[in-house]
Order: C-alpha cells, then sequence, then structure tokens
C-alpha cells in the first residue's frame, strides 16, 4: 500500500514539472480576447512623455511608508525610467482581470507585477525577459495554531483531496490547483474570489479560511510579518515571474528586455531583493503606524494637515505631500537660508503670520496654510482653474509670488497660455534663468533659478497621486461574507 502511494505521488509531481497539455474551455485569467491592434509602441510613447504603467499594492511589490512611495516593483520602475528617459506613470489595481483588459485596452502599457507565465497568458500579451523565479506554496495555519481541525499539517498535493482552497480571482495559482486536481483524479474544492494573495494569507491566519496558495517569496516576507502561518508545503515547480506588455509592442519590449537582463545582475538588483525579500526592514515597515493605509496614516501629523486643509479646501494628502516635500515630516529641520520647521517658512514670513520657531507645530501648520490662503488669494483672478491654480500655488511657495508673476506675463507675451502650468508657465519660469528673459522689461523680480520649482511642483504632484493610488484601493482588507 505504501509502494503504491509513493509511486502515485511522484507520479503527481512529474506531471507539475511538465508543461501542462490541457486546454480549458474558460481562459484562467479571464481577460477580454478581442486584442488592441492599434500600434502604440516605443516610440508612441516616447512621444506622449509617459509610459503608463500599473502594479499592485502589497508588502512587496508597492506601498507607501512614512510618506513615500516604496516597493520592488516601484523601485525597479524607477529605475526603467532612467534607462528609457522617460517619465512612468504609476497606478495600482489589484484585480487582475481589470489589470489584463487594460493591457490589451491600451489603457496601460505595462503590468508591472510578479506575473507568472503561462500558456494561456501568452495568447493575449507578451513577456518581458523574467525578473524573478518562485515556486507555489500551501499556506495555512501552524499546528499549535490550527483552527479548523486536528488533523496533521499537509505536506504534499495528494492531500488536497477534498479540502477548500480559496485563490485570488484570476491567478495562477487557480490553474495550478485545476491541474492537481486533474492528475490526481480527486476533487479540490477551489474558490476565487476578488482578494488579492496577501489578504487571504491574513485570512488564514485569523482562522476566516483555511488554505490559500502563494508564491513562495511572498508567503516567506509574510510569514515573517505574521505570526502562526505555515508554508513548507509546495505545490509546483519553480516558475519564471516578469512584466506583461501588449503583443504589439515589440520595440517596448525589446528595449526593457535589454535593461532587465542587465540590471538584474547589478549590485543594485541584488540589493534590492535583499531589501524586500530577505530583510528584516520589510517588518518593521508593515508593522508600523505610518505604513499606508492599513496604518490609515500617512505621518504623525495627519490630523492637522485634515483640519488645516478643509480651511483652503484642498485635499489633505496634497498638503501632506507639500508638507513631505518641504520638510520630510522632520517638525525640527533647519535650512541653510534659515526656513524652519515642517512648513520651512522663512523667519520673515512666519513672522507675518505670527509664529517663530518656538512655535507648536500645529500653528507652525497653521500659519503655512494661512500663507498658502495668501497666495491663492493672489492668483484668483490670473488662474482660473482650481486645480491648475494649486500648481501655481506650490511653485510661489517655493520660489515666491513675484517670481511666478514674471513668467505669467512672459507667457503672455510670447504667446502661451497664461493660465497652464506644465509647457507654458512653468517653461517662462525656467527661462527666467537666462540673459534675454530676465532682462526683458516686463520683468520685475531679475534672475531666477526655475529649475528647482519645476521639480518642487512635479514631486510633489507625483507624490500625492501615489497617496491616491493607496487610498483607491484600500478597501483590499475587505472579509469574505
Amino acid at each position: 500500500m505504501n509502494y503504491i502511494h509513493i509511486n502515485r505521488y511522484i507520479l503527481i509531481v512529474f506531471f507539475l514539472f511538465v508543461p501542462i497539455l490541457f486546454s480549458y474551455t474558460k481562459r484562467e485569467d479571464g481577460a477580454i480576447s478581442e486584442k488592441n491592434e492599434s500600434a502604440h509602441d516605443l516610440s508612441e510613447i516616447k512621444s506622449t512623455g509617459k509610459l503608463k504603467v500599473v502594479t499592485d499594492f502589497s508588502s512587496v511589490n508597492y506601498f507607501i511608508y512614512k510618506g513615500k512611495p516604496l516597493g520592488f516593483q516601484y523601485e525597479m520602475l524607477q529605475e526603467l525610467s532612467d534607462y528609457l528617459e522617460i517619465e512612468i506613470e504609476v497606478s495600482v489595481n489589484n484585480d487582475l482581470k481589470e489589470n489584463f483588459n487594460s493591457l490589451t485596452n491600451g489603457e496601460v502599457d505595462l503590468i508591472a507585477s510578479n506575473l507568472t507565465i503561462t500558456a494561456e497568458r501568452k495568447d493575449f500579451m507578451d513577456f518581458t525577459s523574467p525578473h524573478s523565479q518562485s515556486r507555489q506554496v500551501l499556506v495555512q495555519q501552524t499546528k499549535s495554531k490550527k483552527q479548523f481541525s486536528n488533523t496533521e499539517l499537509l505536506r504534499n498535493p495528494l492531500e488536497l483531496a477534498g479540502k477548500t482552497v480559496y485563490v485570488q480571482k484570476h491567478s495562477s495559482h487557480l490553474q495550478l490547483l485545476r491541474n492537481i486536481s486533474v492528475q490526481t483524479g480527486e476533487l479540490i474544492n477551489i474558490i476565487e474570489v476578488p482578494i488579492e494573495t496577501e489578504q487571504l494569507i491574513k485570512m488564514v491566519s485569523r482562522g476566516d479560511i483555511e488554505f490559500t496558495v502563494a508564491d513562495e517569496d511572498v508567503a516567506i516576507v509574510n510569514s515573517s510579518i505574521i505570526d502562526g502561518l505555515d508554508i513548507e508545503a509546495v505545490l509546483g515547480f519553480p516558475q519564471e515571474q516578469a512584466w506583461a506588455i501588449r503583443k504589439n509592442s515589440p520595440e517596448l519590449k525589446n528595449e526593457i528586455n535589454i535593461w532587465m537582463e542587465s540590471f538584474s545582475k547589478t549590485r543594485k538588483f541584488a540589493i534590492l531583493q535583499n531589501k524586500y525579500f530577505k530583510s528584516n526592514r520589510i517588518n518593521k515597515m508593515v508593522n508600523s503606524n505610518y505604513y499606508y493605509p492599513e496604518s490609515g496614516r500617512i505621518s504623525q501629523y495627519d490630523e492637522i494637515f485634515k483640519v488645516e486643509a478643509e480651511k483652503i479646501d484642498w485635499d489633505w494628502r496634497l498638503l501632506a505631500s507639500m508638507v513631505y516635500q518641504e520638510s520630510r515630516f522632520n517638525s525640527t529641520a533647519k535650512s541653510w537660508a534659515g526656513a524652519f520647521g515642517l512648513m520651512q517658512l522663512m523667519p520673515r514670513t512666519a513672522n507675518r503670520f505670527g509664529v517663530n520657531q518656538n512655535s507648536s507645530v500645529k500653528k507652525q501648520i497653521s500659519a503655512g496654510v494661512k500663507f498658502i490662503q495668501w497666495l491663492e488669494n493672489r492668483l484668483n483672478d490670473l488662474v482660473e482653474d482650481p486645480d491648475e491654480r494649486k500648481k501655481f500655488i506650490l511653485a510661489s511657495y517655493n520660489i515666491g509670488f513675484g517670481h511666478v508673476k514674471d513668467a505669467i506675463n512672459l507667457t503672455k507675451k510670447f504667446g502661451g497660455n497664461p493660465e497652464l502650468w506644465e509647457d507654458n508657465v512653468e517653461y517662462y519660469l525656467l527661462k527666467k534663468s537666462e540673459e534675454e528673459f530676465y532682462s526683458d522689461p516686463i520683468v520685475i523680480y531679475g534672475y531666477a533659478r526655475g529649475t528647482e520649482t519645476s521639480k518642487y511642483v512635479k514631486d510633489i504632484i507625483y507624490r500625492y497621486n501615489h497617496y491616491l493610488n493607496i487610498e483607491e484601493n484600500s478597501n483590499l482588507a475587505q472579509v469574505l461574507q
């Protein structure tokens, strides 16, 4: 009897290690079958100035910590941005089907996640060179914590017969379990749910569900963060993981592959892998009060930001992004020029609004917001659109209203749109470092180095959009009904 059992197990493992020959009438990824054949390759992408990318929120790939976007995929994308010399616009979505559809529909150019390369997925999208490999493992409670039964921990695929396993909808884990069920001839009750894998792992730890499946690297990270998880049962062979692109983007694929194959051999890539998959730093970050959105906090000053931002009709997260840019939330920060505190007010401006270095944090933030209101009052008649006006306010906060007003006047003179920031007023602010422009009779405040201000506005808006990304995906911790 034991001899038959052992041979049967060897046979199962063998079939798991060879390419799967079965096909299904329903595609496991659930993506739309129609392909977007419109040409939108690297040259077209560069002409727009942005590479549109979607990734997923998780403790490994993308998250906000102490007000700063971080993550393995996120930092990889920053390296790719430098290589391609193009801005990368990052959106976040943990729904795999929506991401696949966004790619094939042309709404995004790249899915930057730990996507397992499968034959089914190759039907409707291409993959880049792989960035990693991972096996799939069963996640269950440890024996000491096991709430569902007194049975031994599962250790091989045969023992899944008759068990109920929850997996993320449209994930490669579904295909793996189906293959095991077919090869063993035993029924596995597979339940697909629109919940990403890390949340399912947490549900296992709480005892809400008994089993889920995860990539081994993700399971290892989560088991170091969450007590009472067993991840010893390996269900599949190592599989390559990569980014996904449309089939009609050969230039983009080629350039990413050149970069990926080179970057994956560098010391910087090794450091990233260690940082997000092996270091205890992730444990510290995830369990911090400032791991957003699970903590619901960007900084220790969020409640003040919310109250003060309401006074000027701003989203508090935009104010938070601005304060991060000014001081990195360091209330004792002081610049070489004498600006101080969270809002980095210059002594003269601070005095105008009734604060100094000894004033409380709350009063300093309130003074900074009053200064923002003062700037808005001067820009109300110059820039009609409130969202566009915020960019002018940010620029004025950084370099001074006078220099921004000069740039507005230059924009008018040379036929630009004085109520648009990008490529218009921003352009002429940058030109104020050239004598031809700062000596123009309509320029009152003279020379200005606009590069820092241009970057200042970009960085704040960029970070603010990341805060919005996370907020829009903050419902990930839903519980099964």
